[in-house]
C-alpha cells in the first residue's frame, strides 16, 4: 500500500494474478462480491472480470471516500480507467456506527486486529446504517463505454474484495473517513462511556440516600423492592414474537463458480457439504419448531465418524462416499453397512453394528431377565449353553449369548443389546451379519421383526 500523505485517500499496489483462487475469504469479503453479483444485470460481464482479475490485468487501487479508480488492461494491452462509486454515510450515520461500536469493547478490539464482527453488521443495520454493500450499492464508470456492470469494473470489484479480506478499514475509508479518523472517534467515545459509567453508580447512591432522608433527617422514601421493580419491567415488555414458519424446503446453497479447482479444491464435494449442512440445518429447525421440542432432552453431539456415516446416507457422489469411507478408516463395504445400519437407527444403529462391548453384571442381569420373560417357559443357560424359552407361536429359539450378541443357532438370525437397552435385529448374509431392521423393546420383536426370519 502507498499512502498518499492525504488521510482521504489510499493507493494500493497492483496484486499479482491468482489463477484458481477464490476472490474473498473472510465473511465481509464474500458480502462484497454478492452486492458485486446482485448489482450486475449481466452475470456473463462478472465472470468475465474474474478472468481478467485473475490474470493481474487490475492496475493500483486507489481508494477514496465514495470512490474507487484503477486501470484495467485488455488482452491487447488497451488500458480502460475504471470507476466504481459507493455511497458516503451522512455525519448521523457516522455516529450511531461509532456508538454502537464503541459500546462493546469486544467490537473495539474485532476491529484493531483488522476484523468485521458480523454482530457489529447486524446491529448497525438494525439501527439503519448498512455497512456493507447491497443490492444497486454500486455505480460502475468505465471509458470502455459500458453503462452497466463491465469486465473492467467487476474485476475491480474482485480486486477490492481480496483488499477487504487483508484490511477491512478499505469499506470504512470507502463510507467516508479513513482508519485514523475511525479510531479516533471510537477512542473518544469509549473515554465518554468510561466517564459515564464511573459516575453512575454515585449518583445512583446520592439518589438513594437523597430518597431515604428528609429535611429532618427521618426516614423517607426507601424505594421499590427489587421484585417489585423486575416485576414491573416485564410487565411492559411486548410478547415475543410468534416462531417463523417453516420453509417448505432446505435452502439452495450457492453454486461455486470457478474455472478450475482452486488450489487442489474438490469444488464437487464442497458443494455437496454446502447441501447437506442446508438439509441439517433445516431438519434442526423443523424439529425445534415441533410440538413438546423444550420437553425432549437434547440429543448427544455426532462424532466425526458417525457424521461421515450419515453425510455418505446423503451422498450420491462415487467420489465422495469412497472419501467419506477413507477418511474414516472404513473399506467401501464396511461404510455401506454402517449407512444401512444408520438408516435403521441413526446413531445408537450405527453403535450396535460396531460397538461389540460387554454388559456388566446388572445390564446382563436385566438382559438375560427379558430374554426368559420373551418366550414362556424359559429355559436359559450360561453364556456358553443356551437362553431359550417356549412361546405361544411354537418352540422358543436356541439362543447362544457372547458379549452383547445373542446368536439363534443354525438360522443365521442375531439380536444384539444397544447400551441404550434396545434389541437389534441381524441376519447372516454371504459370510457377514448386516443389519435387518430398526430396534425393538425386547428381543423376542427383534427377532420376530427380522424380515429374512
Amino acid at each position: 500500500m502507498n499512502d498518499t500523505g492525504d488521510p482521504y485517500e489510499k493507493t494500493f499496489a497492483a496484486l499479482p494474478p491468482a489463477p484458481g483462487r477464490g476472490f474473498a475469504r473472510t465473511w465481509w469479503g464474500h458480502a462484497w462480491l454478492r452486492a458485486l453479483e446482485d448489482s450486475a444485470l449481466d452475470g456473463e460481464q462478472v465472470r468475465q472480470g474474474r478472468r481478467v482479475a485473475r490474470s493481474g490485468a487490475v492496475g493500483a487501487v486507489s481508494v477514496r471516500p465514495g470512490g474507487l479508480t484503477a486501470v484495467v488492461r485488455d488482452r491487447d494491452g488497451t488500458a480502460h480507467r475504471t470507476d466504481v462509486l459507493v455511497q458516503e454515510f451522512s455525519q448521523a450515520e457516522w455516529d450511531r456506527l461509532l456508538g454502537l461500536a464503541a459500546a462493546e469493547t469486544g467490537y473495539i478490539a474485532a476491529l484493531l486486529d483488522r476484523e468485521v464482527p458480523p454482530e457489529l453488521a447486524q446491529d448497525a443495520a438494525a439501527a439503519g446504517v448498512e455497512l456493507l454493500p447491497g443490492t444497486g450499492d454500486f455505480d460502475p464508470r468505465c471509458d470502455c463505454g459500458e453503462w452497466d456492470h463491465c469486465s473492467h469494473s467487476a474485476a475491480l470489484c474482485l480486486q477490492v474484495a481480496r483488499l477487504l479480506d487483508q484490511d477491512p478499514f478499505v469499506l470504512l475509508l470507502l463510507r467516508g473517513r479513513g482508519e485514523r479518523q475511525v479510531l479516533d472517534g471510537l477512542e473518544a467515545r469509549s473515554a465518554a462511556n468510561a466517564r459515564a459509567r464511573a459516575r453512575a453508580p454515585r449518583e445512583t447512591l446520592a439518589r438513594t440516600r437523597t430518597r431515604t432522608r428528609d429535611a429532618h433527617g427521618t426516614a423517607a422514601d426507601a424505594g421499590v423492592p427489587a421484585e417489585e421493580a423486575y416485576a414491573a419491567a416485564r410487565a411492559g415488555l411486548p410478547p415475543l414474537p410468534p416462531l417463523p414458519d417453516l420453509p417448505r424446503a432446505p435452502g439452495q446453497p450457492p453454486t461455486l463458480d470457478t474455472e478450475g479447482e482452486p488450489g487442489g479444491l474438490d469444488v464437487d464435494a464442497v458443494e455437496f457439504l454446502a447441501q447437506a449442512a442446508a438439509a441439517e440445518a433445516f431438519r434442526l429447525l423443523a424439529e425445534a419448531v415441533a410440538p413438546g421440542h423444550a420437553d425432549r432432552p437434547a440429543p448427544a453431539p455426532l462424532t466425526e465418524a458417525e457424521d461421515a456415516v450419515r453425510l455418505t446416507r446423503e451422498a450420491g457422489d462415487v467420489r465422495v462416499r469412497s472419501r467419506l469411507a477413507a477418511a474414516t478408516g472404513r473399506s467401501r463395504a464396511d461404510m455401506e453397512l454402517a449407512v444401512l445400519a444408520w438408516g435403521f437407527g441413526g446413531a445408537p444403529g450405527l453403535a450396535a453394528l460396531e460397538d461389540d462391548w460387554t454388559p456388566d453384571r446388572a445390564a446382563l442381569a436385566r438382559a438375560r431377565a427379558a430374554v426368559a420373560a420373551a418366550w414362556t417357559d424359559a429355559e436359559t443357560a450360561d453364556g456358553a449353553g443356551a437362553e431359550a424359552g417356549e412361546g405361544a407361536g411354537g418352540e422358543a429359539p436356541v439362543l447362544r449369548r457372547v458379549r452383547a450378541r445373542w446368536t439363534q443357532a443354525g438360522a443365521g438370525r442375531q439380536i444384539r443389546l444397544g447400551r441404550e437397552g434396545r434389541w437389534w435385529p441381524y441376519r447372516r448374509e454371504e459370510g457377514r451379519w448386516i443389519p435387518s431392521g430398526p430396534s425393538a423393546p425386547d428381543p423376542a420383536s427383534a427377532l420376530e421383526a427380522d424380515p429374512e426370519g
